[in-house]
């Protein structure tokens, strides 16, 4: 073929094409171009479909909301209050802390310290947070130390107490001898103490019967030409003292620390012969003749509620606190007047640092 011939065919393919076979055209190489791009239709088919919702990021796991503290099947805590006021205040602090913190109802039963026992022992109370353990030796072993009992010592409420006899220090100053137990045992010197009701014998002001106290037996045991009269509570004693200690008149009375009475009077406890473990072991026999020991308060609980309610039962074992915390909430009590419960609401204001710890 000639030069001529295949040049001319050149210039015939290069000639532009029509509109319509350059929109073929176009439609083709599209078409050439998404099948090299998504594959055969068979892969196509055997792949999903991509959609705006698949591409999307997961929303995040929200973590599980905080269920709280396992309170048990039993959510009503009952608590003991014996008759004082240091009793009545551990009482509060702890109620108003299970119900604000852990979601529990507390019940308060009024109940004097020997009957308590037998009530946590059937599950009708669930604590008790200030045994004084000079007077409830038997307890201890019948309800603790018994196999078949079901109370549990819940540690140490942290105050260490001592019961004493105690007179106004003017007395003291007056006559030294009554600074211990043999000046009372001169009928002279006792005298000073007497009253309408004891007439020769000097007084000796007990509180609440229901306390434990050995006071009569110290007495008769010593020789001492005195007689016990009990005024009925502690707030009768304290009564009693402030109206004496007005007057400067003699009293004589059963009291213990800590307690906010000595930061109002100034009181001489007097001594009496030491302590001894021999001497108490004859306390059921009426024999004791010395003074009272130091008393390491302590708890006592439900053995069951660790099963039925298990925060109210770490609460109130990890509950504890010093002299200092019971003696400012006696203060405000017994100096300035306020509630039992406002008292211990202060305190719990006060000492978040303190109690948080309780919850642990």
């Amino acid at each position: 073929m000639s030069e001529e011939r295949k040049s001319g065919e050149r210039i015939r393919r290069r000639q532009p094409m029509s509109s319509w076979k350059l929109l073929i055209a176009l439609l083709a190489a599209l078409g050439l171009l998404a099948a090299a791009c998504t594959g055969s239709d068979d892969d196509a088919a055997d792949e999903p479909v991509a959609t705006t919702e698949a591409m999307e990021e997961p929303a995040p796991t929200e973590p599980p909301a905080d269920e709280g503290p396992d309170l048990g099947s039993q959510t009503t805590i009952t608590l003991a209050s014996n008759p004082w006021n240091g009793s009545a205040l551990n009482v509060a602090v702890a109620a108003q802390l299970l119900e604000s913190e852990l979601g529990y109802e507390v019940e308060i039963v009024e109940i004097d310290e020997n009957a308590q026992w037998a009530a946590i022992n059937t599950g009708d109370i669930s604590a008790s947070l200030e045994v004084w353990p000079s007077g409830h030796a038997q307890n201890v072993i019948d309800f603790i130390d018994n196999a078949d009992a079901n109370v549990d010592n819940a540690g140490l409420l942290g105050p260490i107490g001592k019961i004493g006899w105690f007179t106004p220090t003017y007395m003291i100053e007056r006559h030294p001898e009554l600074a211990t137990w043999e000046g009372f045992a001169d009928p002279e010197l006792a005298g000073l103490y007497a009253t309408a009701e004891t007439g020769d014998l000097g007084q000796f002001l007990g509180g609440d019967p229901s306390f434990v106290q050995y006071d009569e037996d110290i007495i008769n045991n010593l020789g001492l030409p005195m007689q016990v009269v009990y005024a009925g509570s502690e707030a009768a004693i304290l009564a009693a003292v402030d109206a004496a200690y007005s007057r400067e008149d003699p009293i004589l009375v059963y009291l213990w620390t800590p307690h906010s009475a000595f930061n109002s009077y100034d009181l001489t406890n007097v001594l009496l012969p030491e302590y001894s473990q021999e001497c108490y072991d004859t306390a059921d026999a009426g024999g004791v003749n010395c003074d009272y020991p130091a008393d390491v308060l302590f708890k006592i609980i439900d053995a069951s509620l660790a099963e039925n309610a298990p925060a109210a039962d770490a609460f109130l074992r990890a509950m504890n606190y010093d002299s200092a915390d019971q003696i400012a909430m006696l203060a405000a009590v017994e100096g300035e007047g306020m509630s039992v419960d406002d008292a211990a609401a202060q305190w719990i204001a006060d000492n978040e640092a303190t109690w948080s710890a309780w919850l642990q």
